[in-house]
């Protein structure tokens, strides 16, 4: 319950200065209304499914992690870890089909704003999270360490989809530490280079260690979205992932 309220409060001021302050023109509600939808079936799927595999992973997870992998150094070293995992993990949502059947419906939205990184589609999330759970077993993480993590993600994500128009130089000295709208908005850059690129998720240096960092340098005139696609109702987001249901 925690978590979730700073999650919500995240969005809401994220998305209150967005509207005050908007580095881009700004659409109508009816998108944000979409994008709460979609987050209303991740927020019903994470107590039944989302939550329980990760405590079993944590319950069930190898022996092996030694005492001075404990306390702040610890969680400190696991959320690099967990960092880094989710930069591949979003790199392989962009580069298997499988995975991107439910990763683009997050791509089709057209107008970026706090609203845009609760914008999944539930496969995705389920998908997310038994990858996860395997990660926690293989490297013995115990769930606080998941739980500061996924809430630091959260809080990113809402940051680097946000609206926001941020100071230039407030916001380049931010990037070289973790990811800043400027960042984010080239990798929903409706041009596909672009969008398989600024994978990173909360550390921005992930992308040039692993050279995916897109030189592109946002614009206000900047496509938002799918290269050669528009968004869809939400019946058509939800179904989509699923071919024969989308017919």
């Amino acid at each position: 319950m925690v978590k979730a309220a700073i999650i919500f409060g995240f969005v809401a001021v994220f998305f209150a200065l967005g509207r005050l302050f908007p580095f881009a023109k700004t659409t109508g509600y009816g998108r944000v209304v979409k994008n709460f939808s979609l987050a209303a079936f991740n927020i019903v799927l994470s107590p039944l499914i989302v939550i329980p595999v990760s405590i079993y992973a944590a319950q069930h997870a190898y022996g092996w992690r030694p005492e001075w992998w404990d306390g702040w150094p610890g969680l400190v070293l696991d959320v690099l870890l967990l960092d880094i995992w989710i930069y591949w993990w979003h790199r392989a949502n962009h580069v298997v089909p499988f995975l991107w059947r439910f990763h683009e419906v997050h791509h089709l939205d057209e107008t970026l704003d706090a609203s845009s990184a609760l914008r999944f589609h539930f496969g995705e999330v389920l998908l997310s999270s038994l990858v996860r759970a395997a990660v926690i077993v293989v490297l013995a993480m115990p769930l606080s360490s998941v739980v500061v993590f996924e809430t630091i993600v959260a809080m990113a994500s809402i940051f680097h989809h946000s609206n926001v128009r941020l100071p230039k130089s407030f916001e380049r000295g931010l990037s070289f530490i973790i990811v800043t709208p400027a960042i984010h908005w080239v990798h929903h850059h409706a041009l596909r280079r672009d969008t398989d690129s600024n994978y990173a998720t909360f550390l921005s240096l992930w992308d040039w260690v692993f050279t995916s960092r897109s030189l592109t340098v946002r614009s206000i005139e900047m496509p938002v979205g799918v290269e050669g696609k528009h968004d869809e109702d939400l019946g058509s987001l939800i179904a989509r992932p699923f071919p024969r249901i989308g017919k």
